[in-house]
């Protein structure tokens, strides 16, 4: 069976030209980057190279580059290095995990955190920022791409809003980088957290940028890796990857790619609106990511349908997160204003460079047939429940 990847917001498969640039650092090529003989130099120089890769593609300067294990880290890491109780943070109702179980351990810990809300489109209101800033208030959080719908964030005029209170400002741009142009100076921010594998490269590698003269509290303390911000030996083949994969996103978006991206995700949706019935997308109207749409599909399980989809060869996901054992709705849709079953039954289709348009017109081609399915079975269940009730 013929097997189709549309879950790249999940994870993005390794670029075979990627693949062979971390071969020799996974080989022949090992040293230490700390080390001063010939392997450890040779390290050196590799993973100098990247830093510059990964500043160029956000436009900040090779020693503003802090290599982590990927976004988590550098979320927390923004968060944690430079927080502490009775400061306050500003944050808003869509975050990934990363940054909102960060804030609700520092709420733990003594700091003040408002949850800013989100319209139905699932933007932030600049305003909003504005009118929750406090004498005490230290940091704004808000990502620049939701993984969940694609939306963009006004980051730009969030950055502005920092600028004028004096507050630090973190974007999480994790889903962002290497799929739009990314400038930390246009966004005005002081720290933007991105991964590897959300664009082609290893997982288990990020990076987060520190704007020069902020001073972060590491997270691990050991060495003086990373200028003293992040300490262990550095990951030498999964920053090489991290560095040729920021290196090939900027050059794809040079050339045209993320238009191209953005075809193919109309394409599927057009096509997909069309054949299934009392379907839409959330957040359409919002600006959003090249590559993602949230499909609402009503009142189908979502998770069957992946299952479903599973089975016919096709993989997507669901907006719903595993939380103590039970499946619960999407906390961005939830935020959105969708009632519980709309975000239960709403589908991320997630693009990557790999697909192609046959690819989304045969997915096109599975989805209505396996929505009226999961409507049937749905509609049988309700009125087996309403007779046992009777």
């Amino acid at each position: 069976m013929r097997r189709i990847y549309f879950d790249n917001n999940a994870t993005s498969p390794l670029l075979p030209e990627v693949f062979e640039a971390m071969r020799p650092y996974l080989q022949e090529s090992f040293g230490n980057v700390s080390s001063i003989h010939r392997q450890g130099q040779q390290a050196r120089a590799a993973v100098e190279l990247a830093r510059e890769q990964v500043a160029d593609l956000v436009g900040a300067r090779p020693a503003e580059i802090v290599f982590t294990s990927g976004g988590t880290e550098g979320d927390n890491l923004a968060v944690f290095g430079l927080v502490r109780p009775g400061d306050h943070v500003i944050t808003s109702a869509v975050e990934h995990h990363a940054v909102m179980n960060a804030c609700r351990q520092i709420e733990r810990e003594g700091v003040s955190v408002t949850w800013l809300p989100v319209d139905g489109r699932g933007l932030v209101n600049p305003d909003d920022v504005r009118k929750a800033l406090r004498p005490e208030t230290r940091l704004i959080s808000v990502m620049m791409a939701n993984n969940e719908t694609g939306v963009l964030e006004p980051v730009s005029e969030i950055g502005a809003v920092a600028a004028e209170a004096g507050v630090y400002f973190h974007t999480d741009a994790v889903q962002a980088a290497g799929k739009l142009p990314v400038d930390v100076h246009e966004i005005g921010c002081h720290l933007l957290s991105l991964a590897a594998h959300k664009m082609h490269g290893p997982q288990g590698v990020g990076a987060l940028y520190v704007r020069r003269g902020v001073q972060l509290r590491p997270l691990f303390y050991g060495g003086r890796h990373e200028r003293s911000r992040r300490a262990g030996t550095e990951n030498l083949a999964g920053i090489v990857g991290l560095g040729k994969a920021a290196e090939m996103a900027q050059q794809g978006l040079a050339t045209g790619g993320a238009a191209t991206m953005v075809a193919l995700r109309n394409r599927l949706e057009q096509k997909i609106l069309a054949s299934v019935s009392h379907s839409r997308v959330n957040s359409g109207s919002a600006p959003r990511t090249p590559n993602t749409t949230n499909i609402n599909f009503g009142s189908i399980e979502g998770e069957a349908f992946v299952i479903s989809m599973d089975l016919k060869g096709v993989e997507c996901s669901t907006g719903a997160a595993c939380s103590s054992g039970a499946i619960e709705p999407s906390h961005v849709l939830l935020a959105m204003g969708l009632k519980p079953e709309e975000a239960r039954g709403s589908i991320r289709f997630s693009l990557g460079k790999q697909n192609t348009a046959e690819e989304v017109d045969a997915v096109a081609a599975l989805v209505p047939e396996v929505a009226e399915k999961l409507r049937e079975l749905g509609s049988v269940a309700t009125n087996n429940k309403r007779l046992a009730i009777s």
